[in-house]
């Protein structure tokens, strides 16, 4: 028989797919049981990642591109066959429009250096949001003080939205870039990313838009060619892969057009020392050896995703969120910051009767993971007057159990600190 916990909106949490989802996460059992609400930093990884990296290690790791023999043939391969399946996650156009980075934060630094450095000049203006993560703020700011770029900003409203009549204020004949994010990884907000593009496209068609899409391919169903943007970026440790590999989307006529970012190895066609010149897309900008096996993870974390399913995750992430805010909502005390009904699963907040280092240590005693600071995001904590809040994340592999470990931790805390 199926167990189903039923909460006061009569949404319905089933306890047999949260033992399935769970189960597949051997870190949440060892060495000990482990209630882990930091999924929006880092996300667990799921035993079929571990065992896709374990078994290009034991059996046929290789240099890649560049070996005849059938270790490096396989394993490029399989490396290369994650570019079709990134493809299609996001639905882009062509694999061949598909970069493997780092991270975000170097996918946003390619754009940066390789787009924006050699096509924006001084006066030409770029909108960021406050609610930016500093991933998305920092290599800006190196192409203001080396450029003289313009940086204007979106405010953000008290409830944690941005405020999108000022929004669409900010947009001059000098605006040649909007560079977003997609999901707030402080507050869970969803930003109206397609309208705000919209918005940008239709002012002036030129202006090229960036979506940090981090979070957002974590929640929910994303299709960059319906979202109108020209780069999209994401990275694989928070979509249940290794750390060390991420994405850029690009649309492949700009990337075509891009210098590459670094020089090095794989990246080139000849090389002289009176002339260099370089392959295609995507390979130009992925010099020397790549994250090969951190690669090959993200495909098989990308193929665990597909067969659970988006729709069923974004519902039992839901369903266990908005019984965390009830139960939190009777905790005198607590604030919560994004309070709206447009988030993702994701609780950033703070006790008013404890700081939030002693708040998330007693929490840590009792078992269960938060994170707390800025986030990286230190101009969403100077809008709000604080230098930090408690974040509590959900994932796929979140229960009950940890909600309620949580709210009887915070009642701990409450009757520690109060």
């Amino acid at each position: 028989m199926v167990n189903k916990t039923q909460n006061s909106e009569t949404e319905y949490i089933d306890d047999a797919m949260e033992l399935a989802y769970r189960k597949d996460f051997p870190a949440l059992y060892a060495p000990q049981k482990l209630s882990y609400l930091d999924t929006a930093s880092s996300a667990q990884k799921p035993a079929s990642v571990i065992a896709a990296m374990n078994d290009v290690l034991h059996h046929h790791y290789a240099n890649i591109h560049r070996g005849l023999y059938s270790n490096s043939q396989i394993t490029t391969e399989k490396f290369e066959a994650v570019r079709g399946k990134v493809a299609r996650f996001i639905n882009a156009p062509s694999e061949n429009e598909i970069v493997f980075t780092r991270n975000t934060t170097e996918a946003i630094n390619l754009v940066v250096q390789s787009w924006a450095r050699d096509n924006l000049e001084a006066g030409d203006e770029v909108i960021l949001s406050e609610m930016e993560h500093h991933a998305n703020i920092v290599p800006w700011h190196f192409l203001r003080d080396e450029i003289g770029i313009v940086l204007k900003v979106i405010p953000l409203l008290d409830d944690g939205t941005l405020n999108m009549t000022a929004y669409e204020r900010l947009f001059t004949p000098q605006t040649k870039m909007v560079s977003c994010i997609y999901i707030s990884n402080a507050l869970g907000t969803i930003n109206p990313i397609k309208e705000m593009i919209a918005y940008a496209k239709d002012f002036y068609p030129e202006i090229k838009v960036l979506v940090d899409g981090t979070q957002a391919v974590v929640h929910q169903k994303v299709d960059v060619q319906d979202l109108g943007c020209d780069f999209f970026t994401f990275t694989g440790h928070k979509l249940y892969g290794p750390s060390g590999v991420g994405v850029l989307w690009g649309r492949y006529d700009i990337l075509n057009q891009m210098r590459p970012y670094q020089g090095g190895g794989d990246m080139i066609e000849t090389v002289d020392f009176d002339r260099v010149t370089f392959k295609p897309p995507p390979s130009k900008f992925e010099a020397g050896t790549p994250a090969i096996v951190e690669v090959i993870g993200l495909g098989a974390a990308i193929d665990y995703i597909n067969d659970i399913g988006l729709d069923v995750i974004k519902a039992h992430e839901n369903a266990l969120y908005r019984y965390m805010k009830e139960q939190m909502d009777a905790i005198e005390g607590i604030r919560l910051f994004g309070d709206h009904d447009n988030k993702i699963a994701l609780a950033s907040f703070l006790c008013e009767w404890g700081h939030a280092s002693d708040v998330a240590m007693i929490l840590d005693q009792c078992g269960v993971a938060v994170r707390t600071g800025h986030h990286c995001c230190q101009p969403i904590m100077k809008r709000y007057g604080v230098d930090a809040t408690i974040r509590a994340s959900i994932g796929l592999y979140t229960n009950k159990a940890d909600i309620d470990l949580l709210i009887e931790g915070l009642k701990k805390a409450k009757d520690m600190l109060a």
